[in-house]
């Protein structure tokens, strides 16, 4: 079958207390991303937000229903936002074809039936990075290059959190009902990705680790601000984190990551920071 699917249900900050590092890594860390010849989802109950992938080789792939979703096709009642992490490729929608390359973004909006994932080189293969989010209103399909993000410069090398901050499918950019993604680029010698460290009680957030070499890591942090745990990351390896936890990490080198959310809320700014001395 070249449809596999995770669930995973919600816990919340005082059942994790009691977590050691095994449990914390079944519950938030994302480890089967990047399958070749096969469309991977987690389903989470985090604002029904599902984080997944899509790799064609030989063949093509189809986004087909799954039965979490008791709908006649993934998009009924949904919206996807797609960011191509591998080499070039095609998305096919409802007849429409949409080329992406490397780090180019494209949003589905709802009730749109047909979809297929085709890589250019199958010694080269696209690798679509897949974020989901149910949807109330059908907007329209759109393709968003890297020429059409809006660009934030952030931090700085002495902080060690100097970053360019693509925000890609947000309604600055482009029409969605609750999803938004982004990526997020580290400049060499720089490895905090998110600092002040914040939590947005209103939406969820998952953050997936790439450009990091075999031998590299990210150290994820995550949890309530006064009392963090951390989770050791590798190479396209998402986190998923929950609405009551912070969403931060330093790696070993400086990497890229994408983050994708969902909830009531659009604003991009809808957040509570913390600075590092607050942090426990």
């Amino acid at each position: 079958m070249s449809t596999e699917i995770e669930s995973r249900y919600a816990v919340g900050p005082n059942e994790v207390k009691g977590y050691d590092t095994q449990q914390l890594r079944d519950e938030f860390l994302v480890e089967k991303l990047m399958q070749e010849n096969k469309v991977y989802w987690l389903y989470t109950h985090y604002e029904r937000f599902m984080v997944g992938s899509a790799v064609p080789t030989s063949t093509p792939l189809t986004l087909e229903t799954v039965d979490n979703l008791k709908a006649a096709n993934f998009l009924a009642g949904r919206e996807l936002g797609v960011i191509n992490v591998g080499g070039s490729g095609t998305v096919t929608a409802d007849g429409q074809q949409f080329e992406l390359g490397y780090k180019d973004a494209l949003y589905l909006g709802k009730d749109t039936n047909d979809v297929v994932f085709k890589s250019d080189d199958s010694n080269h293969p696209a690798k679509f990075y897949l974020n989901s989010a149910p949807a109330h209103h059908k907007y329209p399909n759109k393709l968003v290059t890297r020429d059409d993000a809006n660009v934030l410069h952030l931090g700085a090398l002495e902080t060690s959190n100097e970053r360019d901050i693509n925000q890609m499918l947000i309604n600055t950019v482009v029409q969605t009902c609750q999803l938004q993604m982004g990526l997020t680029e580290l400049k060499p010698g720089s490895v905090w990705n998110t600092m002040p460290a914040h939590q947005h009680d209103r939406r969820n957030e998952v953050y997936f680790y790439f450009e990091l070499p075999k031998q590299q890591a990210v150290c994820h942090f995550m949890g309530e601000p006064s009392e963090t745990r951390h989770l050791w990351v590798h190479n396209e390896q998402a986190v998923v984190s929950p609405p009551w936890s912070i969403h931060s990490g330093a790696g070993t080198q400086n990497y890229s990551f994408i983050w994708g959310m969902a909830g009531e809320n659009l604003d991009y700014d809808d957040m509570d920071k913390y600075q590092p001395s607050e942090l426990r």
